[in-house]
């Protein structure tokens, strides 16, 4: 077990491990939603919600019921089939508050399910042996992290929309490029606290 407390491990996993801009998870809806601001807003509060829940519950799964039992090998699924749960719940909770939002996701929203960032967060807090509080600093702070990449990047090409971007470099190409920027950012954090 990792002794370090979960409060620094929830300060690294939004800035020094950001599990977007370090590990590069969850780039396929990273790079197809963060057009807008307010779809990225949304969608980042949706990946907040459902990483925070899903990795601590995962660990009790995992430590409660799996591992006892000795069939620990069925844990990629029943991971996956959690997040199905959550991301359903979020789902038909944003279709009934905010149909707006829901429109603008389109079909992101249900592929929460399979974005590989929420799954890496389970299947970190199981390689670096975190405990039941680190895994929900850890959580919490991998959602934040990658909702503040997407709003970030949302906002710079929102305002790119009105500069003369040559050719070559619009759409994916500009944003690829931001990407790798802010990750070289980020990585000026890297002193701060680093978790392994």
């Amino acid at each position: 077990m990792s002794d370090t407390p979960a409060l620094l491990i929830l300060v690294a996993a939004i800035f020094t491990n950001n599990i977007l801009l370090s590990n590069f998870l969850g780039m396929c809806s990273f790079l197809a939603v963060s057009r807008q601001l307010d779809a990225a807003v949304g969608l980042g509060m949706a990946v907040v919600f459902v990483m925070t829940c899903t990795t601590p519950l995962n660990y009790v799964i995992y430590y409660d019921v799996l591992l006892p039992w000795g069939i620990e090998y069925l844990a990629l699924i029943v991971f996956i089939a959690v997040i199905a749960a959550f991301v359903q719940f979020v789902e038909m909770f944003v279709e009934r508050f905010s149909p707006k939002l829901y429109y603008a996701l389109g079909i992101f929203l249900p592929l929460i399910t399979v974005n590989c960032a929420i799954l890496g967060a389970a299947l970190f807090m199981l390689v670096r042996k975190y405990n039941f509080a680190q895994s929900v600093g850890f959580g919490f702070g991998a959602g934040v992290g990658w909702a503040l990449a997407i709003i970030l990047i949302a906002g710079l090409r929102q305002k790119m929309g009105y500069s003369n971007v040559p050719r070559p470099f619009e759409g994916v190409a500009i944003a690829m490029i931001i990407t790798g920027v802010m990750a070289m950012a980020f990585m000026g954090f890297a002193g701060m606290v680093s978790i392994q």
